[in-house]
């Protein structure tokens, strides 16, 4: 590939971005009220995005042997406590993770 079709998908990679991040304030600036279906989504969306990062992070658990399902299985509840507790996301995820890389890397 050249550096014209490089830069140039860039480019438009970078414009679409843009004109997505903008759209919603162009359409719904101060004189509109938002829609109660998207008022809605953005209640509902960073649930249904958490509930499918746990099905995707745990599709590939082993059941057959204790090693391939308690790594995750400890990580996940590390996760959901510290989260229901400290209720920050960053830190429980986080936390979450470093136990899982702990518990495969030393412990399983």
């Amino acid at each position: 590939m050249n550096n014209l079709y490089i830069w140039g998908s860039v480019a438009v990679i970078a414009l679409v971005t843009a004109a997505l991040r903008f759209l919603p304030f162009v359409i719904w600036n101060g004189d509109r009220k938002t829609p109660k279906i998207i008022n809605k989504l953005g209640n509902m969306l960073p649930y249904a995005i958490m509930g499918m990062l746990v099905v995707y992070c745990l599709k590939d658990t082993s059941f057959t042997d204790i090693g391939g399902f308690l790594p995750p299985l400890i990580a996940c509840l590390i996760t959901g406590i510290l989260y229901v507790w400290k209720r920050n996301t960053l830190i429980s995820i986080i936390a979450g993770t470093v136990s899982y890389m702990i518990l495969v890397q030393m412990v399983f």
